[in-house]
């Protein structure tokens, strides 16, 4: 049944039509005939999901409420809620930036502010639908061996999708106030990777400084943490307890998070509009600038233009930008660990090899789809004067560059400390870096750079067939720094997992 037009519940409507056809579109490559697929799909990774949660967590289901069982659950709501707080900002920089609609909103004859408080509420909604699904598995397993307290979580899960989203608003709305509009998207991309990447990073510095491993567990689990730990009943523990069934935290955690929410809501739907069209004009004045003219110089050859226009491309696009530099914060334990072991011995060494290899392997994934599919303007490519496996060979080369780049400071950090492992490091960067960009290349398939997001869903094959060959090749560093004859096992599993990629692979078939 519809609501009246112009309505609160007419709007959410609309939006949550909106949403299920963006969210259908994603999971589907805008292929409606993979719907069923799926399905299967989904039920079948939710179904493996159960089994790894009652590995992980089936007998945490019977703790006591002490101070350990405190700080664990709290650990992992605080970076569940941190990655809340991450793609809620995305999504509201998204709703102010990447909308089209602005315009027939603020010329419609309704409450523009009414709109704008459910585009808020339905981030808040669908930040908490996308943290569900991961966390149903687990709370599912609690609930089964530990009893009904564990339903708890769901309630928890709810109240931090809500305050994260509110925060998200608030955060990004002070971006708008300190930097302005046309800088505000980048920063805020960027604010967002770091409150998604930091608790994480946080623990693993805290544990290499402490214990000199890179594990969160042994921070989590020290003597030292739980001393400092405020008493069982302070406040600070509410949303734990109300993980762990306290309906009178749950409450308590449920209200202040609503309140937050439509606080935010209330403050910022009637300006809403305002920052909206401040952050359209900042886009459209960037392009509208009037340049001086200047001569063309060709500076270099034509690959090198062309790889220098894949470098810009990068440099240049914020939303892009965000998506690598995840990645690229995780290298942060890393280079610490690095930093450590010219103190402590060479033993951490060995983990540090197959970590560089595995984020090599992922960075060059994404940066070859961006590079080789992603490109925005095919028609203008392919009419150039230079042969197609010319253009190719030239993208391929910028995405190695900017490996390159990455990681060359790392394998000089890790030369000096063991000349060994930066040769079996090196070696391996260079190995996944290759297998991941030919993954990309056997796979391509046109598509527009702002998709990247969307990119796993393209081909569920390609996606796996890249994170098994990083994986390959991180285990295979990793053994041969230990053993480079033993080493071939491993290599020769990854060299399969990219025969079996090549032959699924359209390009094959078309050969």
């Amino acid at each position: 049944m519809s609501a009246a037009s112009g309505t609160a519940v007419w709007f959410a409507q609309h939006e949550w039509r909106l949403a299920w056809r963006d969210w259908l579109s994603m999971i589907t490559a805008g292929r409606r005939e993979r719907l069923r697929k799926v399905v299967v799909g989904i039920a079948a990774f939710f179904t493996f999901m159960h089994v790894v949660a009652s590995w992980m967590v089936g007998r945490y289901a019977d703790a006591a409420i002490d101070k350990q069982t405190l700080i664990a659950v709290t650990a992992t709501a605080l970076l569940s809620w941190l990655l809340m707080i991450s793609q809620a900002m995305e999504s509201i920089t998204r709703a102010f930036y990447a909308r089209s609609d602005l315009d027939l909103i603020l010329a419609s004859p309704v409450a523009s502010d009414r709109l704008f408080g459910v585009r808020i509420a339905t981030v808040a909604l669908a930040t908490t639908m996308m943290a569900l699904p991961l966390a149903a598995p687990f709370v599912d397993v609690l609930i089964v061996l530990g009893g009904w307290r564990w339903l708890g979580a769901y309630g928890l899960i709810v109240a931090m999708g809500a305050a994260a989203s509110a925060l998200a608003v608030a955060l990004t709305v002070a971006l708008f106030r300190v930097f302005g509009a046309k800088r505000t998207r980048f920063v805020a991309q960027v604010v967002a990777a770091v409150i998604g990447a930091a608790f994480v990073i946080g623990l693993q510095v805290a544990a290499i400084l402490s214990y000199g491993t890179i594990s969160r567990v042994a921070v989590l689990q020290s003597d030292t943490l739980l001393a400092l730990a405020p008493d069982v009943g302070s406040v600070l523990w509410w949303p734990a307890r109300a993980a762990l069934g306290d309906g009178w935290a749950l409450a308590c955690v449920l209200a202040t998070s609503m309140v937050m929410l439509v606080a935010a809501i209330a403050f910022v739907a009637p300006r809403f509009g305002d920052y909206a069209i401040a952050a359209a004009s900042a886009g459209n004045s960037s392009s509208a600038v009037v340049r001086r003219p200047t001569a063309f110089r060709s500076k270099g050859s034509p690959r090198s233009t062309l790889r220098r226009k894949e470098w810009v491309l990068l440099r240049r696009d914020p939303w892009l930008m965000s998506q690598t530099l995840m990645q690229m914060l995780y290298l942060v334990p890393p280079a610490l660990m690095l930093w450590r072991s010219f103190e402590h011995g060479s033993g951490a060494l060995q983990l540090l090899v197959p970590v560089l290899v595995m984020a090599a392997g992922q960075l060059a994934g994404g940066l070859a789809w961006l590079a080789i599919s992603g490109e925005d303007a095919p028609d203008l490519v392919a009419t150039a004067p230079l042969p197609a496996g010319f253009v190719l060979r030239a993208k391929i080369e910028a995405v190695l560059g900017a490996v390159a780049v990455v990681f060359a400071p790392l394998l000089a950090a890790l030369a000096i400390a063991s000349p060994w492992h930066a040769l079996i490091a090196g070696g391996g960067i260079a190995i996944a870096a290759v297998a991941a960009t030919a993954v990309q290349f056997w796979f391509r398939s046109q598509a527009r750079r702002s998709q990247f997001r969307r990119r796993q869903v393209s081909s569920r094959f390609a996606t796996f067939a890249e994170a098994f060959s990083s994986i390959g090749w991180a285990a295979t560093a990793a053994v041969a720094a230990l053993s480079f004859w033993l080493a071939l096992i491993p290599a020769v599993l990854s060299l399969l997992v990219l025969l079996g990629a090549w032959l699924m692979s359209p390009r094959s078939r078309d050969a």
